[in-house]
Parts: C-alpha cells; structure tokens; sequence
C-alpha cells in the first residue's frame, strides 16, 4: 500500500485527449497531453443553445448535459445499445436537481442503459484518484505499508528510492504508530494514507517504532514522488543471465522505466528475458505502445476501430532496444494495454506467452474532466491484436498454457518476493522454454536484428 488512497485498479486503456482539435484515435493516443477539461458541442441548434445556456450555467444540468454530450460524440456504439440517446436528454433536462449527488446518480443511471461497464462517470474523488494512478506519480513521503497480520500495527513495507522517506532513514518493518499526533490503532490503511499524502512542500510527522530502538518521531517534507511499476533483477540461472522484469501497470512513467530495465540488463549482457504481466490490469494506451516498440523491431502493434469503421494501425519503428529472446508471462488478470502488448509481441513471433489465458478487454476508453472536477471515461473504439483477432471477452490464449492451482497462487499471493523465483511454477516454465530451441532461429518478421544503440537519442521519449 503506497501512502495514497487505495484506488481500485481499473482494467482499461485511457487516452488522453482534447476537444480543441480533431485527430485519429491513434494520433490522439501518441500526443499524450494532460487530461483536459472538454468543451461540449450541442447537436441542436446555436439559438436554441443561447435559449438554454443561461438555465444551464452553473446548475447540475451543466454536468448532466456534458456528460450527454461527450458520449453523443465519442461513443463507440452509434445505436447506443439500441437506446433513443436525445429522448435519454430530454428526459435528464427535465429533471430538477437539487444537488450535485443527484445530478451524478441521474448520470450514471442514463449511461447504464448503454450496457457497458467502462463507459462510466467519476464523482471528483474518484476522477482525481484515476489520475493520480494513471500520472505514475504520488505527492506523499514515498512508503508502501500494510497492516502486519501478528502485531495488527500499520507497517512500513518499502521506502521508495529517493523519496522523502528513505532520505530521513525510515526503514521495513519500522511501525507508525502516529501520524501528525493521531494514533494509527485501529486505523485503517486508507485513512493513514490519506493523513500522510498531501501538498508538496508540507511537513508530516511520524512517530514510529523499531526493534532494537526506542519509540522516535521524524519529520518529513511531503514531495512529488515517481511511483515505480516496474521491478527488474538479474538472476543467474545455471549458466544463463536472465533479465527479469515485472510490470505493474502502463501509467505515465512506465515506458521510461522499462526502457531505463531493458538497457541496464542488456548493458549486463543477460542472454534472455522474462517479461512478468501477470495482474497487470492495463492503463495508458500510449505506455503500451511505446513499451511495444522497445521490443518489437517492426511489424504492426494494434489496430482500432471507431463506431464509424474508421482504422487506425500503429507499427513498430525499427527503435527496438534489444533482439535477446523473450517470454511474456500473463495470467486471467492481465487486461487491456497488458494484452495489446502481449497480443502484438505474440502475433509477430517476438516472444512466447507462458501462463493462463487473459481477462479479454479489447476497448479503448478517452477519459474527460468535467466542469466540476468530476470525471466520465468513455468507449470510444475495439481493438484487434496485430492478425486481426478480437480478444474481447475472450482473451489471449498463451502459447504454453499452464494455470496456477489455488494453493500455489495463495503462496506467490502473501509472498510476491517469491514471483520470478524458482517457487514459482510460471516463471520456472519461462526459464524452461528459455533454454530450449525455441529461439534457435531469429524470427522472420524480425529480420533487423541490429545491434542496440545507446546513444543520448535513444534514450529520449
């Protein structure tokens, strides 16, 4: 648990985009600009919109009417579910809000009728809590704690590399036991991270205890932190260096933290790769599309299509950073921008896929801010894997399938310093198909198998 609030893990691809101009869904996804707020555009008429402004302006309609109008425009399903989307309109205009809430409840009620359960409204905290977790970044002291299961005392799990709180000493194990003077017994992880996230720049004072040391206070300066979702080690197996590397999620800054994986093990002449997807549950379009390409040399990434029929093809570039061999390993929770990864290194013979077959969300979702801080992600087009399959609802199936049991996933569950080791069953198979011929040959469709580059150019994003 990081010191922000438990957010859940939303398995969609996001793309940020403006409503100033018009771009392809694939252009808008590689822009990459901060998530904006969106200027509506009315359907009916400029007079009738200068009879209606004024009612609407600083009301909850304002809202309710944005909301309407962004799915009008964007939404994937021009039928929409087979609902009559302007009478939906009417009908929320003629309702009288008293607040904020019920103008939200009216909202999510409406887009309910459209059938999608990604195509959803965010209320502000919730939005802001999407954010946070797709920017890849936390304003905080930079720890990971839990609530340790025999003392029930919150515990610090990790200090992350150059935050607050691994420059003033804090350590695993160490226990809060206050935060800003409030005792944590009892208290909730979510609440303590919400006591000690705050403004950049603010103090927070921790009173903690240590096996061996008396009960001490320290006081930190909360700042920006860069939240790491990507692990990597070199493991010598046998008499092959592997280079592992798990990926948490595609948020803001995991393109340059593989890249920053991918050339550290390359530097440490690993012979093959172990690419760890395993409960990745997605993020930002554009992450996985630049993470496809360190790998893959040439050949398509993903394609989608909008509720027009418009397609949109993305490629690799020749910018790969390495031609090692490769196993992705992926498991029923890896979704969205975890299996357009896994989908195109796949389909163009770059790596095998060991595991259990994918969760299966092959849409795309653009992700707005409203007016007053709220939020509503909306399906805007499908995806399809590189030879064309639609893995929705159905998932990848992996080249070499090997489900865990329960008792197997229990362990590597209340022990995840035990993934990418030889306990575990997935990883061990990696290692196995590593060894063998699979990769005796270079695959065909990968025929610049160049040596990598490592000039101040490559390094750039």
């Amino acid at each position: 648990m990081l010191d922000t609030p438990t957010t859940q893990l939303f398995q969609l691809i996001y793309m940020k985009q403006t409503a100033k101009r018009r771009y392809s869904l694939l252009q808008v996804a590689l822009i990459g600009g901060a998530i904006a707020s969106t200027a509506t555009v009315s359907v009916f008429g400029t007079v009738w919109c200068r009879s209606v402004r004024a009612a609407l302006q600083d009301s909850p309609k304002q809202i309710v009417d944005q909301v309407w109008q962004l799915v009008n425009r964007e939404y994937v399903d021009g039928s929409f579910n087979n609902k009559n989307w302007q009478a939906i309109r009417l009908s929320l205009l003629n309702k009288e809000y008293s607040s904020q809430e019920q103008a939200y409840t009216a909202i999510r009620e409406a887009l309910q009728q459209l059938g999608d359960p990604y195509t959803r409204f965010m209320d502000p905290k919730q939005y802001e809590a999407l954010t946070n977790q797709t920017s890849g970044e936390v304003s905080g002291i930079g720890i990971r704690m839990e609530m340790n299961e025999k003392t029930k005392r919150l515990t610090v799990v990790e200090a992350l590399e150059n935050s607050p709180a691994i420059k003033a000493g804090i350590k695993p194990g160490d226990q809060i036991l206050a935060i800003d003077g409030k005792s944590t017994h009892h208290m909730k992880i979510e609440d303590a991270s919400n006591l000690i996230r705050g403004r950049a720049g603010t103090i927070v004072t921790l009173r903690l205890e240590r096996e061996g040391r008396n009960i001490f206070e320290l006081k930190l300066t909360r700042a920006t932190i860069e939240v790491p979702t990507v692990r990597y080690a070199l493991r010598q197996e046998g008499n092959r260096r592997i280079g592992y590397i798990r990926l948490r999620e595609f948020s803001a800054h995991a393109s340059e933290q593989m890249r920053r994986a991918i050339l550290d093990l390359s530097n440490k002449k690993v012979n093959g790769f172990v690419l760890d997807l395993r409960g990745n549950p997605g993020g930002l379009l554009q992450a996985s599309i630049e993470i496809a390409r360190m790998w893959l040399d040439n050949g398509t990434i993903v394609r989608t299509v909008d509720r027009k029929g418009t397609s949109d093809e993305t490629k690799a570039n020749h910018t790969a950073l390495t031609n090692r061999p490769l196993v992705v390993l992926v498991d029923n929770n890896s979704a969205s921008a975890s299996e357009i990864l896994t989908g195109a290194l796949k389909d163009n013979k770059r790596a095998i896929v060991v595991g259990s077959q994918t969760f299966g969300k092959a849409l795309v979702q653009s992700v707005h801010e409203l007016a007053d801080g709220s939020g509503v992600a909306i399906t805007i087009a499908h995806y399809y894997t590189p030879k064309g399959t639609d893995i929705n609802h159905k998932g990848i199936s992996p080249d070499i399938k090997l489900d865990l049991t329960e008792e197997q996933q229990r362990q590597l569950a209340s022990n995840p310093n035990l993934l990418g080791t030889d306990k575990d069953p997935q990883y061990a198979r990696a290692l196995a198909v590593l060894s063998s011929n699979y990769f005796a040959r270079p695959s065909q469709n990968q025929t610049s198998q160049k040596p990598v580059s490592t000039r101040a150019s490559d390094l750039q994003l």
